[in-house]
């Protein structure tokens, strides 16, 4: 305590001793008079006898504080003045550090967000995922049934509780309109599982997941919505939502800070599972039974219980829960064949499906911007290199004046440190910026979806990590071999050396190494762009500009049957006068949407049972989205049930099932009925950009089975531009003639595609990007550190002009150096780009991964970049003065 205290008084302490050590001088140099010496060989014999008095102040202040303290000061301060003193070079490290610093962390506060922030719940890192595995398919591998649910929560030998929950968007009046709000569906253990107490009210318990129980029709909302929909009312417990037409209770408002189970999404409303087949009638998950995969399990370990031990007993009760849930012994043998068991994984950040759709992109992005950080520093540490080697004069005087080595390299490496930390700073000061935007371009489209990147701990973890990699990487190599020659050569030169320079050899290979790094980079960033070029460019079958989507949801309006047709063809009538208009129909899932329904069907001539996709759609369909019709005719409002089923097959899907042969009049066996062929289209993509047209079997909306069907309404526009206006026409009419429906969602198929695409597209867009920077930052390198080394060689080059070298043959030397750096670093990168892209290889469209213009390409833009920057240094030294040079020696 008392050497802390001596810092914060440390000038009156020093005064105090230049005091005390003034008085102790004058007592001795009055003795020595006393014993007959004048004053001056009194003073002086009182001198020598007591020693040197600046060793004695420095050993006081050393025992009196804390030296390493202040050492650590004096190296800040004064690695603030080296960096004031060259402001450019200042500016330009903490850049270069800051555009790899940052990208980097604002990279990671997305993963952190998405796949390591942990629920704010209590005890989080006792949750666990349930996962199911076959051996055949991983498809629902994170979703179960509502019985094997029940199945997994009877095992409590390592859980405790188990909890189910499922996403949804429910249907809730709002006055006289209807809203679509996000929320989920909870098993009765969902809240004791997580640990959360209520604001007010209760939460939903055991006895109200039970079918009949009083509470099914209990509400749980969140603080957000409480405070929107009833402006915070105290007395909200007990009033009452309209939810798909059915009266529910608010029976609890929870915290601020929970946001359930999945860490992207906000549900507004928590409901009962039991409440299911009321939200989403008419259809109904719960009442298909094991059917269905619909529910995630994320339970909480017993205390004690390690993930291993919850893993072992899973796997040993997977026969049992299967059998429990399935009772169709078919369906058992198949799972059994098929290897089925249940693992348990992490389930501290809960569970979003969109890990597994990102977790990819975000380790390659991830790995970009660490390679755009690694060139950072590789470039820092040749300038650093150049700029010690400039210095060595300066280090072997302070070493021979008894300065150490590590003294002086922990004051390098002090000044290392500085640069990394302002980096550092800058770069978390556009971080939440920039991650954001990486939010916004992953994400999309994708509705309800919330994506946390604010920074946290971890975050800032991850900051101070890199900042001390950073400060060792760009600081520890210069500093050893700034203060490892030999003194008295260095003293001589003092910095400059005529011929070759025994410092030039490291630098041009580390810059070697970051001209090598930085063509993967751009060999990596073209394969992606040319892949994402070539999948805008895949032709889907169908014409995607001009058509705009508007998603209806009418399963909880009263009509149904003939009359909710009726209602579709007067909706769409209405609107197909609407200016702008040239065609609309409606379909039941639209294309690249990701899905279609897949039917087992067989002709006489298909040779056995194939599987077949299928769409309904409604008249004027393929004349709307522009799809050749090849023979036969398109789908009417007139082709009722009565009409007899009628079906459209594309290409694919007539040689499949009548291969050699006319489709058209042919017959389809479908369960009791048989469908009539009435028309052949071209193949269009449904599934995805990508891959192959699926044989597809197009039905009749106006024939469907479906009371209820839920249909987006597809409008081909004159122009793009017309779109808003269409939306807010389609909103109006759909007020006046469905007030209970809420209003149509309107997407644009452009805007479908791009979401689509939206992990590839943004691979592309930041590896262009990223490529870029290294391109800038490789040429930073390049220059940097051709310039110093040109500016220690001017006495050089003075002396070759004054003996008679030409302009052009200096220039023609210095950029000799930069070429041959360029050359043997860009045949060691070619060499690698051969080798590492493939780990792209499986995200790649129609591209090679050797693709001879991407390499070509590559090579020409990283060629010109390094003369560009290897020209000004050049013609710099090539302007020297021979005159001028000779005198700086």
């Amino acid at each position: 305590m008392s050497r802390i205290a001596s810092l914060l008084r440390r000038r009156r302490l020093d005064a105090e001793l230049d005091e005390e050590l003034h008085a102790h001088i004058e007592m001795a140099t009055e003795e020595n008079i006393c014993r007959g010496m004048t004053q001056r060989e009194a003073r002086t014999a009182a001198l020598r006898e007591f020693g040197g008095v600046d060793q004695v102040r420095e050993i006081y202040r050393m025992r009196r504080g804390l030296p390493w303290l202040e050492q650590l000061w004096r190296d800040l301060h004064f690695g603030a003045r080296q960096l004031i003193r060259a402001p450019g070079f200042a500016l330009t490290a903490v850049g270069t550090l800051a555009l790899g610093l940052g990208a980097n962390t604002a990279v990671f506060s997305l993963i952190n967000g998405l796949l390591l922030k942990p629920l704010p719940v209590p005890h989080a890192e006792a949750l666990t995922v349930v996962r199911s595995f076959r051996s055949d398919s991983s498809n629902f591998s994170f979703f179960f049934s509502e019985p094997m649910f029940r199945a997994v929560a009877k095992r409590r030998d390592v859980f405790d509780p188990v909890a189910a929950f499922a996403r949804t968007t429910l249907q809730v009046r709002n006055g006289p309109g209807t809203v679509e709000i996000p929320a989920a569906l909870v098993s009765g253990t969902f809240f004791s599982m997580l640990e959360t107490t209520p604001l007010k009210g209760r939460v939903l318990i055991s006895a109200d997941d039970r079918a009949g129980a009083p509470g099914v029709y209990d509400a749980v909302i969140s603080e957000g919505f409480w405070r929107s929909w009833f402006n915070a009312d105290p007395n909200v417990v007990g009033r009452t939502l309209t939810i798909a037409n059915q009266s529910f209770t608010v029976a609890g408002v929870m915290p601020k800070s929970f946001i359930g189970a999945d860490p992207v999404q906000r549900p507004q409303i928590f409901l009962s599972i039991q409440a299911e087949p009321v939200v989403d009638a008419p259809y109904s998950s719960l009442k298909s039974g094991y059917r269905t995969f619909w529910l995630n399990i994320l339970a909480r370990r017993k205390a004690g219980i390690t993930l291993e031990q919850a893993n072992a007993s899973l796997a040993a009760a997977s026969n049992a829960v299967l059998e429990e849930a399935t009772p169709d012994a078919e369906i058992v043998k198949d799972y059994r064949t098929n290897h089925f068991r249940l693992a348990a994984e992490p389930g501290s950040n809960g569970f979003t499906y969109l890990r597994l759709a990102f977790r990819k992109p975000l380790t390659v992005v991830m790995a970009l911007c660490g390679g755009v950080l690694l060139l950072a520093c590789l470039n820092l540490t040749s300038l650093l290199l150049a700029k010690a080697a400039a210095r060595e004069g300066e280090f072997a005087t302070r070493l021979a004046l008894g300065a150490s080595r590590r003294r002086l390299v922990q004051q390098l490496l002090m000044e290392s440190l500085m640069i990394a930390v302002l980096g550092t700073m800058a770069g978390l000061a556009a971080a939440p910026i920039v991650s954001r935007g990486l939010a916004v371009l992953l994400l999309g489209g994708q509705r309800n979806v919330v994506l946390d990147t604010a920074p946290d701990f971890q975050v800032f973890g991850f900051a101070v990590l890199l900042t001390v990699v950073a400060a060792v990487l760009i600081g520890l190599l210069p500093a050893l071999r700034a203060t490892g020659g030999e003194l008295n050569q260095q003293m001589k030169c003092g910095g400059r050396n005529l011929g070759r320079d025994r410092h030039r050899l490291l630098p041009q290979l580390l810059m070697s190494v970051e001209v090598a790094l930085a063509l993967v980079m751009v060999v990596g960033a073209g394969l992606l762009a040319a892949s994402l070029t070539r999948l805008y460019r895949t032709g889907l079958g169908f014409d995607p500009k001009g058509l705009v989507n508007l998603d209806l949801a009418m399963g909880k309006q009263p009509l149904e049957g003939d009359a909710l047709l009726r209602w579709y063809q007067q909706y769409a009538e209405a609107l197909a006068h609407h200016p702008g208009v040239k065609n609309l129909t409606y379909v039941g899932m639209t294309p690249i949407s990701g899905g279609l329904e897949i039917k087992s069907l067989r002709t006489p001539y298909s040779s056995g049972d194939r599987e077949i996709y299928a769409n309904d759609v409604g008249p004027a369909y393929f004349a709307t989205l522009r799809i050749p019709l090849q023979a036969g005719r398109e789908f009417r409002w007139e082709d009722s049930v009565a009409s007899g089923n009628k079906v459209i097959l594309n290409e694919t899907a007539a040689k499949t099932l009548f291969p050699g042969r006319n489709a058209i009049g042919q017959t389809i066996p479908d369960g009791e009925n048989k469908d009539e062929v009435i028309g052949v289209v071209a193949d269009a993509h449904y599934l995805s950009v990508s891959g192959t047209p699926p044989p597809t079997a197009y039905t009749a909306m106006t024939q469907s089975s479906q009371k209820k069907g839920s249909y987006t309404m597809m409008v081909r526009l004159a122009n793009e531009n017309q779109a808003a206006a269409l939306g807010d026409a389609a909103r109006k009419l759909m007020m006046r003639m469905a007030p209970e429906v809420p209003e149509p969602v309107m997407t644009t198929m452009t805007e479908q595609i791009d979401d689509s695409i939206s992990s590839e597209r943004m691979m592309a867009l930041l590896s262009v990007f990223f490529a870029a920077c290294a391109l800038l930052v490789t040429a930073i390198g390049l220059y940097g550190t051709l310039a110093y080394a040109t500016a220690r060689r001017t006495s050089e080059i003075g002396v070759r002009m004054a003996l008679g070298a030409q302009r052009r043959q200096v220039v023609a030397l210095v950029f000799g150096e930069n070429a041959w750096v360029a050359i043997v670093g860009g045949a060691a990168g070619l060499g690698v780009a051969l080798i590492a892209p493939r780990a792209l290889e499986s995200t790649l469209y129609s591209t090679s991964v050797r693709d001879p213009w991407v390499m070509a390409g590559s090579v020409v833009a990283l060629t010109l970049v390094a003369s560009a920057a290897s020209l000004l240094p050049a013609l710099r030294a090539a302007s020297v003065e021979p005159m001028e040079a000779l005198r700086t020696e």
